[in-house]
């Protein structure tokens, strides 16, 4: 930097995006630790009573934790009396992680919708994944000069790995951002599934040779250049407004 070479645009945070990204990581927090508490419940009944083991067999985990958060110890003379109130208190943990989860979900959605509701248009493309398309562009998309660098900013441009008497190989770039690569290969996979132009290419590239690792990365680099030509409108919007 201090030499001049370094010319690219950093990634400003000043905006909704960084909102997005700040709300993010509690709702992941929230929604590990709700993990780890339904799964300490449904390990603690191992050495309960018949009777409590048969009242929770088979609920849902709202309602095991509605039926356990009721439970009314008195007494903590046995462990049958521990064993009670360990489940009371987990399963009230549970339910307010599982609230505030809600909770952010819902205001991450509305920030969502609000900075970019165009993303949400494509098919497969939900508010997770737009969220995560606007954390890793930050406030100011239009640093980014093409959808190549998008790509490589989301880890989905190929890495060429052909030499001497081979070419045209190519591997899996495992850099750039790892939770928008997992989003944008949730999208690809809800379209090879259920979006019939996408399965139509998929049968077509198929009969052509290609192996299915081949196919999504070729529909992964289709969708990350649609997300960038989504996001280009935005900076001249703001310049108009201003």
């Amino acid at each position: 930097m201090l030499a001049g070479f370094a010319t690219a645009t950093p990634k400003t945070a000043d905006g909704e995006a960084e909102m997005i990204r700040q709300l993010k990581i509690a709702h992941e927090q929230a929604v590990e630790q709700r993990a780890a508490a339904i799964v300490t419940i449904k390990a603690m009944p191992v050495h309960a009573p018949d009777t409590l083991r048969a009242e929770i067999a088979g609920k849902t985990q709202i309602a095991l934790a509605r039926h356990l958060a009721g439970l009314r110890p008195r007494h903590l003379d046995t462990p049958e009396d521990a064993l009670c109130h360990t489940l009371r208190t987990l399963a009230k943990r549970w339910q307010y992680l599982d609230a505030e989860a809600k909770k952010l979900t819902k205001m991450i959605a509305d920030l969502v919708r609000r900075t970019a509701p165009q993303l949400l248009e494509p098919f497969g493309i939900g508010v997770d994944t737009a969220a995560e398309i606007l954390i890793v562009t930050g406030d100011n998309p239009e640093r980014i000069k093409s959808d190549a660098a998008l790509a490589k900013l989301a880890g989905i441009a190929p890495v060429p790995t052909g030499s001497g008497m081979t070419s045209g190989r190519h591997r899996i770039n495992h850099g750039g951002h790892r939770q928008l690569n997992a989003a944008i290969y949730r999208t690809v996979i809800v379209r090879m599934r259920f979006h019939q132009p996408t399965i139509d290419y998929v049968a077509r590239r198929t009969t052509e040779g290609k192996t299915e690792r081949e196919i999504i990365r070729c529909l992964k680099r289709y969708v990350i250049r649609a997300v960038y030509h989504l996001l280009r409108p935005a900076p001249r919007t703001a310049s108009a407004a201003s």
